[in-house]
């Protein structure tokens, strides 16, 4: 049998390819194998420094306040109730517990910096601008027209002294440091009917919940979900966030209006501590 006697010319092109090959295997062995194994375990702990971090709750949702009504414009040159706006209004009032974990005021519960952003609203009915913003708490309760928030957020200035609130425009978002008033917000859904115009034998409109009975809304078709989300910086810079979502039931807005209130409990209500 003939034998095959094989020689390597150049000793040190042969050994730089084994090298460039060894590091071409390290590298395939880390992205396929080793990177994949270093990703689930750093996955892991993370998800366990943020367990950690939720254990005890520094802000929570303590109570969520809703008024429901309705309001009619009449746009006629001679006030002749021929042809009217209909818009349905809820004043939203969102009230944060800070005491849970921390009894006193400290740096740690609270506010530096309050926002509210991810604003969505869905209902089955497409009549109608559906707004979402703050509203001055002392017109609870009173139809306002509402604007859209800037760059769809909305911003609270912080009150942290008596000063500041003695000096204070309560038109403009406003929240306490202590947390000792609600989140004060509005929902519109300005003129879900227009042209609408009170009947031969009626000389008088409601301008409440009624008008939509006496205008023929139906509610199933105007009752909507309304999806946002709270972001609060306490002053140690840490960050938390609350995705709030609301099922909004008008039924009873038909008497005139209509006020519920809700007590929050349980680990849903807690704002979540984001990692910095």
């Amino acid at each position: 049998m003939k034998k095959f006697n094989f020689k390597i010319k150049n000793v040190k092109l042969a050994f730089a390819i084994l090298i460039i090959l060894a590091i071409i295997l390290l590298i395939l062995y880390y992205n396929f194998i080793f990177a994949d194994v270093f990703a689930r375990n750093n996955f892991a702990n993370q998800m366990v420094e943020i367990a950690e971090e939720n254990e005890s709750p520094i802000f929570s949702i303590q109570r969520i306040l809703l008024y429901n009504s309705a309001n009619a414009v009449d746009n006629s040159e001679d006030q002749s109730l021929s042809n009217m706006s209909i818009s349905q209004f809820t004043d939203i009032s969102i009230y944060i517990d800070n005491s849970q974990t921390v009894a006193d005021l400290t740096d740690e519960n609270t506010i530096k910096e309050l926002y509210i952003d991810n604003i969505s609203i869905t209902s089955k009915s497409e009549n109608g601008t559906k707004i979402l913003n703050y509203k001055n708490p002392l017109n609870f309760g009173k139809y306002q027209n509402i604007d859209e928030p800037e760059d769809d957020r909305i911003y609270f200035n912080i009150v942290n002294t008596n000063e500041e609130n003695e000096n204070h425009n309560y038109d403009e978002p406003t929240f306490y440091t202590d947390c000792s008033n609600p989140i004060s917000l509005g929902f519109l859904n300005k003129d879900l009917l227009t042209n609408y115009s009170v009947s031969n034998d009626s000389s008088s409109v409601s301008f409440n919940g009624k008008v939509l009975q006496e205008a023929g809304v139906n509610l199933d078709d105007i009752n909507y979900t309304l999806n946002f989300t709270i972001h609060i910086v306490n002053n140690l810079n840490q960050k938390f966030a609350y995705n709030m979502k609301l099922d909004i039931d008008l039924d009873g807005i038909y008497d005139g209006y209509t006020y519920r209130g809700k007590n929050a409990s349980g680990t849903q209500y807690h704002f979540f501590k984001e990692l910095n």
